[in-house]
């Protein structure tokens, strides 16, 4: 006899407690009239996720648990159906003020709910699990929200026994043994696990270690979409009782991903009775799964705050080129709008290269020069400026003067503006606040220099959402870099080469290697001396610079928490 399973991997939305209801309904419908008895959604599927202080309001969970008890009864009508369902779960009897928790509250013993995931079948809730390994690391900070579970689940459908977890818990060996230990014969997961490079493969390889230990297959439901700064791939799989792959979603989509689970004898080469098999998706490569993730990202950000479009200023250099790509894939050409902005110190190139780009790609364009207004600027300064040669303060005045057009724009239209700063720029600081940082999303902040490059070569030979081909003029590529804030200017003259500021920005910033570690690996003193210090003088603008796309394991944000105000010199 087979057993028909699915993961509904969906798109949700944090907070829109009846929007994911009634996308997890669409699912179990779909997944019914194909004969699936068991439908599994992502961890915290009904609240969206990361949900943050949210989860810290009575009235949110309440709200949940609202929202949880109507799908339930919504879901009564389709017989033999079993829904697992994450949520956020209440400790106890809740407060019925909306107000917010009290800091003792907020402890690890007694943080206000659990994260749970409850089993729906034929109107009643037949089982539920709290999560019992919290994480607290990089973006991570369920230990301020959750308490933890101590029990394993397991539940049965159609004479299987099931052993239910939530992410974390599948990285640790004990839930998974204990839920083999309690009889069961298959492992399913239910994840929010944000991307980043690689991220993908590593999950995968994990998982199979949990089943050669426990002989047990396992099913991993992923979360998919971009909720504020991280994004979610889907790519949900199952493992079989060898540790292979035999089922695998596609990434950056929503899908129905549905597994047969075959009854059989167990084999010399497994204990296992169960043999897994569903249709497997190809692994795309990085640059391809960066692409999506970005463009994955800018689209939701943008759609589910409901903004008309975006703007952005396209100097004629390769990062503004990038986003403008970007933005383009994400969300058509009729939503996005490019500016240049010439200075007295803007090439001809670079305008001639800007309005080669929007033309390719089709999106409105106009040039706003800023001549006048930085002349005028200079007039009123004069008197104050007086003795004083010309520095980078001028060359600040030029960004701030884009950045208040383009925020005038933006809000006269509704729009909102893509920043262009690098990773590399974002570390170094250089960017002016105020100038090229004033934004709303910042797309490629946590890509660094070297992978720019990179990325506009891949989308120039790729066009994965048929948009448009070669996007990116090739000068675009090759000239080297400039903000053209003053006479022959280059980004080279004052910082190391990208490739050489690159290796150790990733060193220092994303592995923590100390500067004398990085040294001893034969980067120069002098540079690496250069590079940390600018990180760490830096962190005052990267504290004021907009919210943007996590693509590393370790992002400027949620993941790099540094004193601005700080002694300490390793």
């Amino acid at each position: 006899m087979t057993l028909k399973l699915a993961v509904a991997q969906l798109n949700f939305v944090v907070g829109d407690m009846a929007g994911n209801a009634q996308k997890i309904l669409n699912a179990a419908h779909a997944a019914h009239a194909q004969g699936v008895s068991l439908l599994l959604t992502a961890e915290l599927s009904l609240c969206g996720y990361p949900a943050e202080d949210l989860l810290l309001r009575p009235s949110f969970i309440q709200a949940c648990d609202q929202a949880l008890h109507k799908l339930c009864q919504d879901l009564a009508h389709l017989k033999g159906l079993c829904v697992v369902v994450g949520h956020p779960h209440a400790r106890g009897v809740g407060e019925q003020v909306d107000r917010p928790m009290s800091e003792k509250s907020r402890s690890v013993s007694s943080a206000p709910c659990m994260n749970r995931a409850s089993v729906l079948m034929n109107g009643q809730i037949v089982a539920h699990y709290d999560k019992q390994e919290l994480p607290n690391y990089q973006v991570f900070d369920e230990r301020r929200y959750f308490s933890k579970g101590h029990q394993s689940v397991v539940f049965e459908v159609q004479g299987v026994k099931v052993g239910l977890l939530l992410c974390e818990d599948a990285w640790f060996e004990g839930p998974a043994a204990q839920c083999a230990s309690l009889g069961a014969k298959l492992l399913v997961v239910l994840n929010a696990s944000p991307f980043h490079a690689g991220k993908g493969t590593e999950r995968e390889e994990v998982m199979a270690k949990r089943v050669l230990e426990t002989g047990l297959p396992l099913i991993y439901a992923h979360l998919v979409g971009g909720q504020d700064e991280v994004v979610f791939e889907g790519r949900s799989f199952a493992i079989n009782d060898l540790g292979e792959v035999c089922a695998r979603a596609p990434s950056f989509e929503e899908c129905l991903l549905e597994i047969e689970v075959d009854r059989a004898q167990p084999s010399k080469a497994s204990n296992s009775s169960l043999r897994l098999r569903g249709p497997v998706s190809l692994s795309p490569d990085a640059d391809c799964d960066l692409w999506h993730a970005l463009v994955l990202g800018v689209r939701d950000y943008v759609t589910k705050n409901g903004f008309p479009g975006v703007l952005l200023g396209l100097s004629g250099g390769i990062d503004s080129a990038l986003v403008l790509a970007v933005a383009v894939d994400a969300l058509g050409p009729e939503r996005v709008r490019a500016v240049m902005m010439p200075s007295p110190y803007t090439a001809s190139i670079s305008l001639e290269d800007a309005q080669e780009m929007a033309s390719r790609v089709g999106v409105r364009y106009d040039v706003l020069s800023i001549v006048e207004e930085f002349e005028s600027f200079k007039k009123s300064l004069n008197p104050l400026f007086e003795g004083r040669a010309e520095d980078a303060t001028e060359e600040n005045i030029q960004a701030r003067i884009r950045g208040t057009m383009l925020m005038a724009l933006s809000n006269k239209l509704g729009a909102i503006v893509l920043t262009t700063g690098n990773k590399s720029e974002m570390a170094t600081g250089y960017c002016t606040l105020y100038g090229d940082m004033a934004g709303g999303f910042a797309v490629i902040k946590d890509v660094v220099k070297t992978t720019v490059f990179k990325l506009a070569r891949w989308r120039n030979a790729n066009n994965p959402f048929g948009t448009v081909s070669n996007p990116i003029p090739e000068r675009i590529i090759t000239r080297p870099p400039s903000a053209e804030l003053r006479a022959d200017q280059t980004d080279q003259d004052s910082l190391p080469p990208y490739d050489v500021l690159d290796a150790i920005l990733s060193r220092f910033m994303e592995e923590d290697q100390s500067a004398l570690d990085i040294v001893s690996a034969g980067f120069a003193p002098d540079d690496v001396a250069l590079v940390t210090r600018l990180i760490r003088v830096n962190e005052y603008k990267r504290r004021q610079s907009p919210v943007g796309i996590r693509v590393t394991h370790r992002s400027f944000g949620k993941d790099w928490r540094y004193p601005i105000t700080s002694k300490f010199r390793a």
